[in-house]
């Protein structure tokens, strides 16, 4: 790879090095060492002591649960997850007094289980953390990749902290921002939505019974996800602009723009963490493995928040880029040739091009107030509901874990 750094390696050599500590880099850092213990894993954290996404929630779908579960994670978070009973959808404007239900999901697979929970980051992160070392890795805090070079053998690593290190692959988990994927010269297609999701957390007075609610609103979506105790997660999509507005200005404005949005079906609520907005965009890097190189969750691909299916995408590249890796080494291959790496691309292009098609437009059909569209989608949201098999397949593909879906995401063991 050109345009990188001369970076002199250490003696000893990681079989695999990952940058980043959030949930997906922990994640697949974890998978490596329970399915072959004999590899040598270390692991680059930017935060020092597991801090990131500290009072925001998200939505772990079946796939996600049967991975943490095969992972021996689950139990540790199982007392914080809410299960997701039901999911329901409205299309209204904001002014309305009323929002008809167009289209209500039951959430439970064929197992009985729910197919989606939604979980404290904070909780997945510090499990996912402590069993990681308890399985071998090694975790690096407050430091981060600062540089590479790669060449037939080995990629050589440099840390802001001055360290050294060398692998046989490094994998780039280090967010949509990745400056893994700028040294290597990927480069990404998608675009800017002009739109920022404000995420908060609320008490509320009655319970939710675990059921989530999107609703449908002309500047984008306003979803309701239930938390354990009368708490629910928001993730409350406005066109950038305004969500700066609300998220900076008076917090008055702020509480009385929420309960126009958030109704009074759950009774008085009130913000318990301070809100904040990120920008939207839909992004997909052009390659997601070069030689000794490998990118995983928002590295690879970020998506719009509509369909609550970013982190999970972000297991699904955990779950096949483990699988790939733990089978090539297990045959005696080199883990970071591109010929091994490229299995797990092809793995992973078109169901990452297919949720990121869904997203784009679904956010564009209903993030507007066009009369004509707006009687398109309602009447298409009643044929659906009417049709059970199609709501059950709909569930099924957004819980990931049917098809040809890598075994950790059934559950088995690599």
């Amino acid at each position: 790879m050109s345009g990188m750094g001369d970076v002199q390696g250490s003696d000893d050599v990681d079989d695999v090095l990952i940058a980043g500590g959030g949930q997906v880099g922990l994640a697949l850092a974890l998978a490596l060492k329970r399915s072959a213990p004999d590899l040598a894993v270390t692991l680059v954290d930017a935060e020092p002591g597991g801090t990131r996404r500290a009072g925001r929630a998200s939505t772990i779908t079946a796939g996600g649960r049967q991975l943490l579960e095969r992972l021996g994670v689950w139990p540790a978070v199982a007392d914080a997850a809410q299960p997701v009973n039901e999911m329901i959808i409205t299309d209204s404007r904001t002014r309305d007094v009323a929002r008809p239900v167009f289209l209500t999901f039951p959430m439970a697979g064929a197992d009985g289980m729910p197919t989606a929970h939604v979980v404290p980051d904070g909780d997945v992160v510090a499990a996912l953390r402590e069993a990681a070392g308890d399985a071998g890795v090694t975790l690096i805090a407050g430091d981060a990749v600062k540089d590479f070079g790669v060449d037939e053998a080995e990629v050589a690593v440099t840390t802001r902290n001055g360290e050294t290190h060398a692998a046989r692959l490094l994998v780039a988990a280090d967010g949509a921002r990745s400056r893994l994927r700028s040294l290597a010269g990927i480069t990404t297609v998608g675009w800017s939505y002009g739109q920022s999701g404000i995420v908060a957390t609320v008490a509320h007075e009655r319970p939710h019974n675990g059921r989530a609610e999107e609703h449908f609103l002309p500047g984008g979506p306003f979803a309701i996800l239930p938390m354990k105790g009368n708490r629910a997660s928001l993730v409350w999509t406005e066109p950038t602009a305004t969500a700066e507005r609300l998220v900076n200005g008076d917090r008055l404005v702020l509480e009385s723009e929420l309960e126009r949005r958030f109704g009074h079906r759950l009774g008085t609520f009130e913000l318990v963490d301070e809100a904040r907005a990120f920008p939207l965009s839909l992004a997909m890097a052009r390659h997601f493995v070069k030689p000794r190189l490998a990118l995983v969750g928002d590295a690879a691909h970020t998506v719009h928040p509509i369909a609550g299916q970013g982190l999970n995408l972000g297991y699904r590249d955990v779950a096949a880029l483990a699988e790939t890796i733990v089978e090539a080494h297990r045959l005696g291959l080199d883990i970071g040739a591109l010929t091994v790496l490229e299995r797990y691309q092809s793995w992973r292009r078109y169901d990452t091009m297919e949720m990121l098609a869904v997203t784009d437009t679904l956010n564009r059909l209903f993030s507007n107030d066009n009369p004509a569209l707006r009687i398109l989608r309602d009447v298409g949201l009643g044929v659906v509901d009417r049709l059970p098999q199609l709501k059950a397949w709909f569930v099924g593909e957004a819980a990931g874990s049917t098809g040809a879906a890598p075994r950790l995401l059934r559950g088995e063991a690599i």
